[in-house]
């Protein structure tokens, strides 16, 4: 059977969620979250070695301060609430993203998550925040040349030495990539590692996203013919 070692997945639809709800859109933030750990272990479950999930845009600065505030909060209850779990079941945190820019208490937060975490050897748990990957090759493609005039660096680029200048150079491509909430579109997420990913849209927003749904996905996946620009017989 084939396997999905890489999922990456845009957790789309909070707000809206909420909103159907009658509710404001932070309520659907705090759903969400509480998301992540309920997929995080059905993924596990399903064979799943690294999940990669897209909690913050570059472009997410653009809405409202009440909101952005509200999401720069949640990492705090999130591990707060989750973090002694993850450290029974093995799980690895890592963050992507430009980590600077975040407030100075979501950003320690998050590098404790890192740090306490470092030597779990279980489900790679990938949080994208402040990631945009526009921004991610550009950051890459500065250092690759500053390296190459310190001599630090060959000038014969490959795609594999570029690779080693990504925030996932320590991760396997995407096998599947999937967005909830009805929206078809990438986002500037993972531009360079979904080359030859299978994407698939769900209509169910990122708090009605459940481990049955992702069960669904990943067994569509599981019937793809995934020839990488080859040709099957």
């Amino acid at each position: 059977m084939k396997e999905c070692k890489h999922l990456a997945i845009i957790m789309d639809g909070n707000g809206h969620y909420a909103q159907a709800q009658g509710l404001p859109r932070t309520a659907g933030h705090l759903v969400g979250s509480d998301n992540v750990r309920t997929i995080a272990i059905a993924a596990e479950e399903l064979g799943v070695e690294y999940l990669t999930l897209y909690a913050f845009s570059t472009e997410n600065w653009k809405r409202s301060m009440e909101e952005v505030k509200y999401i720069m909060s949640l990492p705090a209850l999130f591990f707060k609430k989750y973090m002694k779990e993850f450290m029974r079941r093995n799980y690895s945190m890592h963050i992507l993203g430009e980590m600077d820019a975040l407030p100075e208490a979501t950003r320690n937060v998050l590098i404790e998550a890192v740090e306490e975490s470092k030597n779990n050897t279980g489900l790679h748990l990938n949080l994208a925040v402040n990631y945009g990957s526009h921004r991610e090759i550009i950051l890459a493609a500065k250092q690759y040349a500053k390296d190459v005039k310190e001599g630090k660096a060959s000038e014969d680029l490959t795609e594999e030495l570029f690779e080693s200048y990504l925030m996932t150079k320590d991760f396997p491509p995407v096998d599947l990539l999937i967005r909830t909430s009805g929206e078809q579109r990438i986002s500037n997420y993972l531009l360079w590692q979904i080359a030859y990913a299978e994407l698939e849209f769900v209509p169910e927003s990122w708090p009605e996203f459940t481990p049955e749904v992702l069960k669904r996905c990943i067994e569509e996946y599981q019937t793809r013919d995934r020839r990488f620009g080859g040709v099957t017989k």
